[in-house]
């Protein structure tokens, strides 16, 4: 087994690591760390909650450790889809950088422009943002790329899905030719590897467990109720499951307040959480529920990705989600760090039952069926009934159906994000996305050979000098 220490980093690194509570990496720390110590340019794409971050973060640390900031000319580029996620990215450089004397600055939407430009001021070394708030700072001249080493894009599917992908070719013409991409996404289709084409060069390509399979350590129940009767449904599983903490998600924003006072009408401490709150209402959210004062958090997509809270019991799914990958995400929220997890979806209505044949079809397994209109919990879980009685009157297996008569992620078309604009610009609303603009070369999804200065298996068999560090 693979340990730290393996990889190449740094004894400082190390002690970080350790100090953090971690001694094995996961599979793709493992394989991307010694890539992007050689100085590699890195496609990389893992389940969500197997630790992407520290992936890119750890090497980047031991990277960025020689060299110094200038004023307005941050060292270093991550770019994520929310604030969310750009906070989590920034605790992570916080714990791991603690034996270095590295800077960071966290530029996002809904905090004040003052704070952010004094930090610029004196120079970082790791600059964290989403794309609009960061064109807003281009835009007033407080941040200049052309000394930009390293830059990150992280979660590159809900960027294509937050029409974000026009703003980040934007920023992304602004940086020096010579750097490293580190391209990182939860999905490798054909249309994300033709927008990575434009941004990385010959990368090292690093796929482990494709997303559309869902995580073993997570149960997945289905209840089916109606649309007047699904508060009562999850009301009674949330008794019934005894919750310690979980999520629960709902496909539009202002459902999310009602239910939100519903639960708590109920006796449940719950909180709310979506993209149209201030970051201080946000930030506040997420403090009591990580603190035990609410165990239960009703949220947007703004939370299916970027919040990585380890001990959540629960998902529920209120709204069977538009997407079926939103699923996958919204799922792996519980059952992380080898913990088993609950997850269950209210299915009311016809349009709620092709969403989960989709499901179904993606992550290639049924859907349990537990108690719903009669009472949560009354019955043992059984197989989809819809999908069961679909495949007994065609003689197919359920699988079978389901491919035949459910659209396939890679058919369907992307679903328009309810929280949209959650990283955008000052809180605005962004602008509908644009299709992406593809680079005109043919399509190659096969890795080429490394280059010989990068042969190795880690940093110290390589002992060479990237090209984008030679200028420092």
């Amino acid at each position: 087994m693979t340990s730290f220490h393996a990889l190449g980093l740094s004894d400082h690194t190390l002690a970080a690591v350790a100090s953090c509570g971690f001694s094995t990496p996961t599979p793709i720390q493992a394989r991307s760390i010694p890539a992007v110590l050689m100085g590699r340019d890195v496609l990389g794409s893992a389940q969500t909650g197997t630790g992407k971050t520290a992936s890119f973060t750890l090497p980047m640390i031991d990277i960025l450790s020689s060299g110094r900031a200038k004023a307005k000319m941050p060292r270093s580029l991550i770019l994520t889809p929310t604030r969310e996620l750009a906070i989590q990215v920034a605790d992570s450089f916080q714990q791991f950088s603690q034996n270095h004397a590295l800077t960071t600055a966290l530029i996002i939407g809904g905090v004040g422009f003052s704070d952010q430009n004094a930090k610029l001021d004196r120079g970082v070394d790791v600059l964290i943002a989403t794309p609009g708030r960061l064109l807003d700072h281009i835009e007033r001249g407080k941040i200049l790329l052309n000394d930009v080493k390293i830059l990150v894009i992280d979660e590159a599917d809900r960027m294509l899905d937050m029409g974000f992908i026009p703003d980040v070719e934007r920023i992304v013409g602004r940086l020096p030719k010579i750097r490293q991409t580190l391209f990182f996404s939860a999905t490798l289709d054909d249309t994300i590897y033709k927008i990575a084409d434009s941004f990385v060069i010959n990368p090292k390509i690093i796929e482990i467990s494709p997303e559309s399979r869902s995580a073993d350590t997570v149960a997945q129940f289905a209840a089916h109720t109606t649309a007047r009767q699904k508060r009562e449904t999850l009301i009674r599983l949330l008794r019934q499951e005894q919750v310690a903490t979980a999520f629960i998600f709902c496909n539009r924003k202002r459902d999310i307040s009602s239910l939100t006072g519903a639960l708590r009408k109920a006796g449940f401490a719950a909180q709310s959480l979506h993209g149209d709150m201030t970051q201080e209402a946000r930030n506040a959210a997420l403090s009591q529920f990580k603190g035990g004062e609410v165990n239960l958090l009703v949220a947007s997509d703004v939370a299916a990705r970027g919040i990585d809270i380890e001990a959540v019991s629960h998902v529920f799914n209120y709204d069977v989600p538009m997407n079926p990958e939103d699923y996958i995400h919204r799922i792996g929220r519980t059952g992380r760090a080898g913990k088993s997890g609950r997850a269950f979806v209210l299915v009311a209505g016809e349009d709620d039952n092709k969403g989960l044949l989709a499901i179904e079809a993606m992550i290639g397994k049924a859907v349990a069926v537990v108690g719903g209109k009669g009472g949560a919990g009354n019955s043992a879980p059984k197989a989809n009934g819809a999908a069961n009685a679909k495949a007994t009157s065609n003689g197919k297996s359920p699988s079978a159906t389901h491919k035949k008569s459910s659209p396939s992620a890679s058919h369907a078309k992307p679903a328009k994000s309810a929280n949209r604009g959650s990283g955008g610009r000052g809180g605005r609303m962004s602008r509908p996305p644009r299709p992406p603009r593809i680079s005109r070369r043919p399509l190659n999804r096969q890795e080429l050979p490394s280059p010989k200065d990068c042969s190795g298996d880690n940093f110290s068999d390589s002992q060479h000098t990237p090209a984008f560090l030679r200028d420092s």
